[in-house]
């Protein structure tokens, strides 16, 4: 799931882990990049990434499997 525009997330209510990652505009402003990751367990709430314009969240271990680190570049298409 991709939120626009957002700094940071929460995972209160839930009842698993999701990856998150936090994502800045890249200098083609057509894609975005990668600028922090982490897995958040239930119930917890994330500090604010001021660089961040976007974040993406997935099933906890998908960006492993996706190969997804800090510095990969993201195009999101409609």
């Amino acid at each position: 799931m991709l939120l626009e525009p957002c700094r940071n997330v929460h995972t209160i209510g839930m009842r698993f882990p999701v990856d998150v990652a936090y994502l800045g505009f890249s200098k083609k402003r057509d894609e975005f990049v990668v600028i922090r990751t982490r897995t958040m367990p239930a119930n917890r709430l994330d500090r604010p990434v001021v660089r961040a314009c976007a974040v993406l969240e997935a099933n906890a271990g998908a960006f492993g499997s996706w190969g997804l680190v800090v510095g990969s570049s993201i195009v999101v298409t409609s």
